[in-house]
């Protein structure tokens, strides 16, 4: 398994201008200048 998962998109704007930010997780949209993280919760798993 990989360490980190790529997203396609932004969930912001949609657009796929995209680049690694601040260590784990982290992504910067360069179309709307916004910073988010991911995080992988897990597989099949029911909250």
């Amino acid at each position: 398994m990989s360490e980190r998962a790529v997203p396609f998109h932004c969930p912001y704007c949609g657009d796929e201008d995209l680049e690694p930010y601040e260590g784990d997780g982290g992504w910067y949209c360069r179309s709307c200048a916004r910073a988010f993280k991911l995080k992988f919760l897990g597989i099949g798993v029911k909250i």
